[in-house]
């Protein structure tokens, strides 16, 4: 999880002053995990922390701190006994008052610290700053010692969509609210596209969709989902020609035979042609756009983290430190 500083921006754009209301500690059961948080103004909110009454409680205590003119407030609440929820556990709730000029400030920063409940900056909170600065390790958001430590603009995967078929706008539509990925959207025409495209996705029509492979980034995500097996079929051999970081083409196990052979005979060896996945999703949850779109982006989303994970603790061993500051 990290600061969504786009949606503050949204929010803040309409009104002075904003409550962001966020998990900052979550012991046993809990509805959502640390990180997790929502927007609450006077008359509206945006997000969610989970849980009907944990939000009905937080949303009302976010307006009286508003009303109040107070900045902060930081409460533990064990859900069973406080809110009668039959979670079993406790989380520990951050509520802060932002204006636009909170937003400027934190827009300048990769990691947001600041003090909660706490005096001077803590060692553990000054080391996980250096770290995230001298390595790009950004740090899980975490509450230490009175502080409150969240990254605010960890890399998204570019993630490149080809087709706005059914298929592909119910993958959009599942993809966008993620933070994990920026989505590239790409058809043979503009008409091909909703009227009014989900915000933060970059719209690309393209007569001949395989040329705009060569402008897409080598470490990018790809999504094959055209209303053409003639384009699809292109689409594979210049994503195999130009690189990618995964890629995955919607279709039978018959039609990947078929494009198999075919990418063969257009030089591609059997083990570069295998990083293609196909067929996508989950056949387990059936062939409705929505259910491909749910298992296409779970599978996505495992091996993105997965892969995240990885690099960080790559990044976090001392060795590798010390290799890479050798001359």
């Amino acid at each position: 999880m990290s600061f969504d500083i786009a949606a503050l921006r949204r929010a803040l754009a309409r009104r002075a002053r904003v409550v962001r209301v966020m998990v900052a500690e979550a012991q046993g059961s809990t509805p959502r995990e640390v990180g997790a948080a929502m927007l609450v103004w006077a008359d509206g909110q945006e997000g969610t922390i989970g849980g009907g009454a944990l939000e009905y409680e937080s949303a009302a205590r976010a307006r009286a701190l508003l009303a109040e003119g107070r900045g902060v407030a930081l409460e533990r609440l064990p859900l069973g006994p406080a809110l009668g929820q039959c979670c079993g556990g406790a989380v520990t709730l951050l509520s802060e008052v932002f204006t636009r000029e909170d937003l400027e400030r934190i827009e300048k920063t990769e990691v947001f610290a600041r003090p909660v409940a706490g005096g001077e900056m803590p060692l553990r909170v000054r080391r996980l700053l250096a770290e995230a600065r001298d390595s790009g390790a950004w740090p899980e958001p975490a509450l230490l010692e009175g502080w409150m430590v969240e990254p605010v603009r960890r890399p998204a995967a570019p993630l490149w969509i080809y087709g706005a078929g059914h298929v592909g706008r119910a993958l959009v539509s599942v993809i966008t609210p993620l933070e994990d990925f920026v989505i590239t959207w790409i058809d043979t025409s503009p008409n091909r596209f909703p009227a009014t495209p989900p915000e933060g996705v970059t719209i690309l029509p393209a007569a001949a969709p395989h040329r705009a492979v060569a402008h897409a980034p080598r470490d990018a995500h790809h999504l094959i989902l055209t209303y053409s097996h003639a384009l699809d079929l292109e689409l594979c051999h210049a994503l195999l020609s130009h690189g990618f970081a995964s890629a995955g083409l919607i279709g039978s196990a018959s039609k990947w035979a078929r494009f198999r052979h075919r990418l063969a005979a257009l030089g591609h060896s059997p083990g570069a042609i295998t990083r293609i996945a196909c067929p996508i999703g989950d056949k387990a949850l059936g062939k409705a756009p929505q259910a491909i779109a749910i298992g296409v982006a779970a599978h996505l989303l495992k091996t993105t983290r997965q892969q995240t994970d990885r690099e960080t603790d790559h990044e976090r061993n001392p060795r590798h430190r010390a290799r890479a500051a050798r001359p």
